[in-house]
């Protein structure tokens, strides 16, 4: 009887083990040479007398159709001047950011043997939104202006949607976010539930990457808008399923629940209360619940289709 009980016990320790992603993981022995450059600091302290040798320096950043009058304005520009000051104050010496950078590239090296760090070059690009993180292999160029705190005057321009994610703190998600593309590749399906599922697992990566950050600012919600899509979630699979979305191959879907909005497009009440892209958000939940009962690794789940991650994914959402 004591080794039936005994059994039993270990059977259900064992069961309860598989239940459980593995995330903090040890990187401590990793090494990692995280490699910064102020280019913006080199670039607004230049001259007319320097500016020729900080291009040859920086040959990428200096288009050759541009003549030197138009840097040199840009350098002397009011506006520009202002975006450069206040990231200095934001950032100061780029220490705190920096000593993220080495725990996520310590974390990316982990999953992936033949990454090589890239040297990161910080810049001010006044406010060019669509390029705040640029990923090039072996260069990371990071625009500080972008990341000045939700409340700068500046982004007043911007939608809200967007600016509560201008803050230093997203600073390092974003950077995952960027270099995960280079691990991995969107199917060329065309069904909800697989652009759902291609969004999990891109989610669960970038969450593998950075398993102290909050759920919330890895997909760039507010803690309300977290807590709201939690509170929802069996509404919103509901609702999914009585529209029959799942299968289906309307591109509109896309731009309704996938693409960063203000909120997701249900078309009823309680669109305005949603966060946007709740699709990718609800993918995420399917892809941790197939990682939670299905024993496989990180690399093994990447190449892996939408249809079979969610038959075994047991999938159930919370009500």
């Amino acid at each position: 009887m004591n080794k039936i009980l005994i059994l039993l016990v270990v059977l259900l320790v064992s069961f309860s083990c598989k239940k459980e992603i593995k995330r903090n993981i040890d990187v401590s022995n990793i090494e990692i040479n995280v490699e910064v450059d102020r280019f913006e600091q080199n670039f607004f302290n230049t001259t007319v007398k320097t500016l020729p040798e900080l291009k040859k320096q920086y040959p990428y950043l200096f288009p050759k159709h541009n003549s030197d009058s138009i840097w040199l304005q840009k350098i002397n520009d009011i506006d520009e001047i202002e975006l450069f000051k206040t990231s200095q104050e934001v950032f100061g010496d780029f220490s705190e950011q920096t000593s993220e950078i080495e725990d996520l590239f310590k974390h990316i090296k982990y999953y992936h043997k033949n990454f090589k760090e890239p040297k990161i070059i910080t810049l001010i690009t006044n406010l060019d939104y669509e390029s705040k993180i640029i990923y090039a292999d072996s260069l990371l160029f990071v625009s500080l202006d972008m990341y000045l705190g939700k409340d700068q005057a500046i982004y007043l321009d911007f939608p809200a949607y967007l600016s509560q994610n201008f803050d230093k703190k997203q600073l390092v998600v974003d950077i995952a976010n960027e270099i995960s593309k280079k691990y991995f590749s969107f199917s060329r399906k065309r069904q909800f539930l697989d652009i759902m599922i291609d969004q999990g697992k891109r989610m669960f990566l970038i969450e593998s990457y950075l398993p102290e950050y909050s759920k919330a600012s890895l997909i760039g919600y507010t803690s309300e808008e977290f807590d709201w899509a939690a509170a929802n979630e069996s509404e919103i699979w509901k609702f999914f399923i009585e529209h029959e979305l799942l299968y289906s191959l309307d591109p509109n879907l896309r731009t309704r629940f996938i693409d960063k909005a203000p909120f997701s497009k249900f078309f009823i009440d309680i669109d305005k209360e949603s966060p946007g892209s709740i699709g990718v958000w609800l993918g995420w939940q399917i892809v941790t619940s197939y990682m939670k009962n299905n024993n496989v690794t990180l690399q093994q789940l990447l190449q892996l289709n939408a249809d079979e991650i969610f038959k075994n994914s047991k999938y159930k959402p919370k009500k």
